[in-house]
């Protein structure tokens, strides 16, 4: 009995003294590097709601690859290389795969059940392997591509027929993709109500995600007042918004099932897991979760990759010219483009690698939040703590591409190609996107086939005149601030390259 109290006794001398080492490192080690902030609000002043990317570069340059600040008692860590992005968000994913929870969008909306939120653990996991399994791999991913070009096709049309319309019908052909590919349903030509309900979802989620929009997301317990208190508003537009999504949720996954029970489902995400066998109530709720996620993932994500080809082809035609020289060598004029031809048109999987650099997606990408306390090159990370890796300046980064601010698609042909991009605007770590083969496929036929049969120019003037886009000075083109970044309207002139190219565009499906 002796030697077991004397086991206890040393335990629990040895459990203190850890305890007391773990304390002491917590006081000893710094946060990592920042603008110094005020009392209780911190930093509160210093994080800008307008592209905060350009910013927290600056933070780079100053105080290192990592820095940090503390908004109100919320550590946000800005990782601002490659480097240290892998060596966190990677390497240590046990630590860096959560997601910080905002009670607005996703407690009170419901946004919680979609991937992009789902906390690290059990079911985050099992959505994983389901979006592995049915687009995950480019061997599953090629029964795909016939919807792809076919839309792509129809996005065609609509371009030649309203070209002052471009914005518009990127959003609704890419809708249109993913709504196919997620569900099998191919949309109607005007007024479609599910592209009507996921775009109305959509504009919900851009603005109950932006963090701090609510002071809820702030003070949490706010979640618990009744809509008929005075400043209860946002739970008013909470269910509101709550109600619009779960119709973006449930009308598509019904419109499947009726057509599995027909037997004249097309092939899409949804309807190869239900034909797959009988799910049970929790796997039928997590499977129109998952092809909601799929949509809400890729829709808004690649309507700004495709616009920002068009705005980079009007920009630079001699670049245009090049990939058009491409495509007619080893195409020809007799058809257009596929999926088939992309093996060897290498200066067209260039400039797709290039438009997916210059034009950051999501340029500060969706933040993790730390499980533990980290030790991290010398710096404490705490619990709980927001990382946000700066993508843009990845993509940016002079030490990594030449000249990073200019458009060329050059820089990944031939022996001396600076990274692919693709390893960066997708994501680190456990959270990578699980779409990225889906929004390579469809920027790639987006970039391939509009090349083969438009030509893409500045704008005019009524009197002919070149109307020249909005440049930024420091980016080369202008973006919207939020979650997911657009190129700002430009004007740009598009008509068919020859008649020959319209009546491709036009032939039957």
């Amino acid at each position: 009995m002796s030697f077991f109290y004397l086991d206890v006794v040393l335990g629990s001398l040895a459990l203190f003294l850890l305890q007391h080492f773990i304390s002491a490192r917590r006081r000893t080690n710094p946060l990592p590097p920042g603008p110094k902030g005020l009392p209780l609000l911190g930093n509160l002043n210093d994080v800008p709601s307008e592209k905060p990317w350009l910013t927290f570069a600056k933070w780079g340059e100053l105080y290192g690859d990592i820095s940090s600040v503390t908004i109100l008692g919320q550590t946000i860590v800005v990782l601002n290389s490659v480097r240290v992005a892998v060596d966190m968000l990677d390497k240590k994913g046990a630590i860096y795969s959560e997601r910080p929870v905002f009670p607005m969008c996703g407690e009170l909306v419901g946004w919680q059940n979609a991937l992009v939120f789902l906390q690290y653990g059990d079911r985050f996991k099992s959505f994983r392997k389901t979006f592995h399994n049915l687009i995950g791999t480019n061997a599953v991913m090629k029964k795909y591509c016939p919807a792809e070009e076919l839309e792509t096709k129809r996005f065609l049309r609509r371009v030649l027929a309203t070209p002052e319309l471009l914005a518009e019908h990127i959003r609704k052909s890419t809708g249109a993709i993913v709504l196919r590919i997620s569900h099998g349903y191919e949309i109607e030509e005007e007024n479609d109500p599910l592209i009507r309900l996921a775009d109305e979802a959509m504009e919900h989620f851009s603005a109950c995600s932006t963090a701090g929009a609510f002071l809820v997301d702030v003070i949490p317990a706010l979640k618990y007042i009744p809509e008929w208190m005075p400043g209860a508003g946002f739970k008013r537009m909470a269910r509101e918004y709550a109600h619009t999504l779960s119709q973006m949720v449930d009308q598509p996954f019904q419109f499947v099932k009726q057509q599995v029970a027909a037997g004249t489902a097309l092939t899409s995400f949804t309807s190869s897991a239900l034909e797959a066998g009988n799910l049970s109530p929790k796997e039928t709720f997590d499977l129109k979760w998952q092809a909601a996620s799929l949509y809400s993932g890729g829709a808004d994500t690649t309507v700004s990759a495709i616009h920002a080809l068009f705005l980079a082809l009007s920009l630079h035609p001699e670049i245009a010219e090049r990939a058009q020289a491409e495509i007619e060598a080893v195409v020809g004029h007799d058809r257009l483009p596929t999926f088939a031809d992309r093996e060897h048109l290498p200066y067209i999987n260039a400039l797709q690698k290039e438009v997916l650099r210059w034009n950051s997606v999501a340029p500060t990408g969706v933040p993790h939040r730390t499980r533990q306390d980290d030790i991290h090159e010398g710096f404490f990370i705490p619990k709980g703590s927001l990382i946000v890796p700066n993508i843009w300046k990845m993509t940016h980064d002079a030490a990594t591409y030449k000249s990073p601010m200019q458009f060329n698609p050059d820089r990944f042909i031939g022996s001396q190609a600076e990274p692919d991009p693709r390893d960066i605007c997708f994501g680190f770590g456990r959270r990578i996107c699980p779409g990225i083969l889906l929004a390579d496929a469809s920027l790639w036929i987006a970039c391939a086939v509009s090349i083969a049969v438009l030509d893409i120019a500045p704008g005019v003037d009524e009197a002919g005149n070149i109307l020249k886009a909005d440049v930024d000075p420091v980016t080369g083109h202008e973006q919207t601030s939020g979650t997911v970044s657009h190129p700002k309207p430009f004007p740009c002139k598009i008509t068919a390259r020859s008649e020959r190219a319209v009546e491709l565009i036009m032939e039957d499906d």
